[in-house]
């Protein structure tokens, strides 16, 4: 540990309360830890940088990140343990495979350009301006640390190339002009009803009311648009554009997660709530400026100011164990602590780790049955992975839909090609949200997969869509053939990265718990899921934030085109 910094010794030494990792859902915890002022928190993070699988970093940053992290590290020496303590070493597994990053420009990489990037490591990701993300923001502070702009506009695309408009209000129906007048009146009549539905819903009456029938609400949603009836454009947009489903919603034999009908309209309210709760965002859809890796750093800020102690660049290297409770681990919970790279051994009742730490291969072989029995139930038992989600990133000259810069586009499953089986999304972004230079975009892309190949080909199919292609510079030659005139139109791409993130669930429960990875939505709902229940788990009943910030009257503030939340 020789590039460790010389820190001095921590003190103290004890707390209620250890984190490890700065991913979104582990700030969240540690913000509302320390505002409920019973407990002490110490937050660690072995990376120079706080986020986690959530940061934003620069090119050479990401670069440098997703290499490291897709090999699997060296074995750590034998813990040695203490005349107290058992110690049990800790391993860090890979989350990312079939990593390639290309360079098209080698400008791109200059110093002058290379620290411009503020680049997400698990984009493309969003908020709704109704999100409980959002609300988490407002009640405990955190809003204060970070500020928002909106994304311009959605799109549903297919393989011709053609960008259609998801329309977020009754005005944007009307001005569609993708949209027949049978179209708009069909797509009209299913907001009425939905939004008829939302307001019976919030009340107690029951006469004169127009609610959706229970029968009806616990069928596949997918069935219910087909009784309205709507054409399959406006299905095709609901579904993937609004509700954001993730499978194929008609081939309900091999759907992957086949949405109810009350799961798809608590989509559609959360879209329809988000459109205009701040009067300055253009629709449902907002980003913070430099990167989502404010949000974590912002909950960190919070954490901060209530008193927890944070440290960057500390790994952590075994647990400690209390020899004397392996008898009757199931009353005491026998953990005690942790060995820091440096050596130094803390204290707490409490440990939540990154979802990458697991228990080394080597001390488990050199446990006994009983010690082996103690770690089932204090380690995570079973850090299990959901599936996995290919990840892209491009670098592009110029705008995949003109006189735009901040952009959702889906594609849906096959719309691209017939094996697609899941929708894939895309977030272009521009140098208005500072995160590239001022003549470029930065595109992300994602969808589920079952394995690295077929989410790979899925993305290069998107790819291959919206962005003209290149060839790297050590591939070049002068015979390339002259492109056609929609090829010519297409953006330019600068440098482009692929790979595939395992998506880890949590474990809550006892001493020790992990913290959930980044998921395959567009949003951070199931991550703040995660973390109230983690707080749920440690602290009870207790409300998150309550003595915080009151969600009423909130307003916004504009800065410079951005959309500043404030309560």
């Amino acid at each position: 540990m020789s590039d460790l910094p010389p820190y001095p010794p921590l003190d103290p030494t004890t707390y209620d309360l250890i984190i490890v990792g700065t991913g979104v859902p582990s700030p969240i915890l540690a913000a509302a830890a320390s505002s409920s002022g019973s407990s002490s928190v110490l937050h660690l993070d072995p990376n120079p940088f706080y986020g986690s699988h959530s940061a934003s970093l620069s090119l050479p940053d990401l670069t440098s990140f997703l290499h490291s992290n897709s090999l699997s590290p060296p074995s750590p020496p034998p813990p040695s343990d203490t005349p107290d303590f058992l110690s049990v070493d800790l391993a860090t597994r890979s989350l990312y495979s079939s990593v390639e990053i290309a360079t098209f420009d080698s400008s791109i990489l200059d110093e002058r350009h290379s620290r411009k990037f503020n680049v997400d490591l698990c984009g493309p990701r969003v908020l709704f301006c109704a999100d409980e993300s959002i609300n988490l923001m407002l009640r405990s502070g955190s809003n204060n640390y970070v500020e928002f702009k909106s994304v311009d506009a959605s799109f549903v695309g297919d393989s011709s190339g053609e960008l259609r408009s998801v329309p977020d209000s009754r005005a944007a129906i009307f001005k569609d002009k993708s949209l027949g007048l049978m179209e708009k009146k069909q797509l009209m009549k299913f907001f009425k009803l939905v939004q008829a539905h939302l307001a019976a819903s919030s009340t107690e009456r029951d006469e004169g009311v127009v609610k959706i029938a229970e029968e009806d609400m616990e069928s596949p949603f997918v069935e219910f648009l087909a009784k309205m009836p709507l054409p399959p454009k406006i299905k095709s947009i609901i579904l993937y554009g609004i509700a954001m489903v993730d499978y194929d919603q008609d081939n309900v034999e091999a759907c992957g997660d086949l949405l109810k009908t009350k799961e798809g309209i608590a989509r559609l309210a959360l879209y329809i709530t988000s459109i205009g709760r701040f009067s300055n965002a253009l629709g449902a859809l907002i980003y913070p400026i430099y990167g989502q890796g404010e949000l974590p750093q912002a909950f960190c800020r919070r954490a901060a100011v209530k008193g927890c102690i944070y440290v960057l660049r500390m790994p952590i290297t075994a647990l400690l164990l209390d020899k004397a409770s392996e008898s009757v681990v199931v009353e005491t919970g026998g953990y005690k602590g942790v060995r820091l790279a440096t050596g130094q051994e803390i204290f707490s009742q409490k440990l939540i780790l990154d979802p990458c730490i697991t228990v080394g291969s080597e001390s488990m072989s050199t446990l006994t049955d009983q010690q082996k029995e103690t770690l089932r139930v204090l380690v995570p038992k079973s850090i299990s992975s959901e599936g996995k989600i290919a990840r892209g990133i491009c670098i592009i000259r110029g705008s995949v839909k003109a006189d735009i810069s901040n952009a959702l586009v889906v594609y849906p499953p096959k719309s691209l090609f017939p094996e697609q089986l899941a929708a894939i999304r895309v977030l272009q972004l521009g140098s208005g949200l500072a995160v590239c230079p001022a003549d470029m975009h930065v595109l992300y892309f994602s969808t589920v997969c079952e394995n690295d190949d077929q989410g790979k080909a899925a993305l290069l199919s998107a790819m291959s869509t919206l962005i003209k292609p290149q060839v790297p510079e050590n591939l070049q030659s002068d015979s390339a053939v002259e492109n056609d005139t929609a090829e010519a139109a297409k953006p330019v791409v600068l440098w482009r990265a692929l790979y595939v993130q395992a998506m880890v669930k949590g474990e809550f429960g006892g001493s020790i718990s992990s913290a959930a990875s980044p998921d395959g939505n567009l949003n951070y709902n199931e991550m703040v899921e995660s973390a109230v229940k983690l707080y749920e788990q440690l602290m009870g009943s207790e409300e998150l934030f309550k003595e915080e910030t009151s969600l009423d009257n909130t307003t916004e503030e504009e800065n410079d085109g951005g959309v500043e939340i404030e309560a």
